[in-house]
């Protein structure tokens, strides 16, 4: 090798590293249509690659007490952290409950977002094999019993920001439940029928050992969904032999847009994609 090559050797090897960690650009999609269901067009917002490396990514469902919500400004805190992460992200609408009968819907429509984004996991440059879901509040609730209900394997974590995973004990003990569907249940001839059907969509009843590996993050002040409602669902896991960790945000209230406001609340973020990689890259959580 003549003494220019080998003098060239190390920058070349230079050039040869930097572009192997060269981060992935990303660029944001909107209002893609995932379902058509009663005439409503449900639409998603997604930050995918723009080369053709495929990435790991994260369906993000968004809270608001199954009546209310915006895939756009409720989990907006989580972006940046998951893309600078390097995850492409789905951020999705579902339909919201406009009376009881409706409950329990946007779960289906959880489970119609994954099977699309998978379907089109090419056109998206992502792995349809390291897909996780992140829920907040009430999607945290949807996001949980869409991982229960998919063949295991489908995802392969999902991390519940306080998340109610006891629906019955919920109604019965804190106001979160929307007055719209407290009122329609308490004292009515069909209470226990209605209760029973929560409890069905309650993840906490629903837990079962091949379940995926779940990331709880709670704050411990919570006024609305009580930080005892990851607790024992975590705890539940456990004894089903399933696999669960949990982050504590101590001295923290109900919602991710409202830790923003405290830096001491913000290690959640980096606690979340840290999970997150070594879910995706091995599968065990950690």
């Amino acid at each position: 090798m003549s003494a220019g090559l080998w003098a060239s050797f190390p920058l070349l090897f230079l050039m040869a590293t930097v572009l192997r960690a060269a981060p992935v650009r990303f660029e944001v999609q909107r209002d893609i249509q995932y379902s058509q269901v009663e005439g409503m067009s449900l639409l998603m917002d997604a930050s995918v690659p723009v080369d053709n490396k495929p990435v790991p990514a994260v369906v993000i469902v968004h809270g608001g007490g199954w009546v209310r919500g915006n895939r756009r400004i409720d989990v907006a805190p989580l972006f940046d952290p998951l893309t600078e992460a390097g995850f492409a992200w789905f951020s999705i609408s579902y339909r919201l409950v406009t009376d009881v009968t409706k409950f329990g819907l946007g779960i289906d429509d959880v489970e119609s977002a994954i099977r699309f984004i998978r379907a089109h996991a090419g056109e998206f440059h992502i792995n349809a094999d390291k897909l996780a879901l992140v829920g907040e509040s009430a999607g945290g609730q949807l996001a949980a019993m869409a991982a229960l209900r998919l063949p295991p394997n489908t995802v392969k974590g999902v991390v519940a920001l306080y998340t109610p995973t006891d629906l019955v004990s919920l109604l019965r003990d804190s106001n979160y439940v929307p007055a719209q569907i407290r009122n329609s249940v308490q004292g009515t001839p069909w209470e226990s029928l209605i209760l029973a059907g929560l409890s069905q969509l309650s993840p906490i009843e629903n837990v079962r050992r091949d379940m995926p590996p779940f990331l709880f993050i709670h704050g411990t002040a919570d006024p609305l969904v009580p930080f005892s409602q990851s607790t024992a669902m975590c705890d539940r896991m456990k004894q089903a032999g399933a696999h669960c960790d949990l982050y504590p945000v101590e001295g923290a209230g109900h919602g991710i847009r409202w830790w923003s406001s405290a830096p001491r609340y913000e290690a959640y973020k980096r606690r979340m994609t840290d999970w997150l990689h070594s879910v995706l890259d091995d599968g065990s959580g950690s």
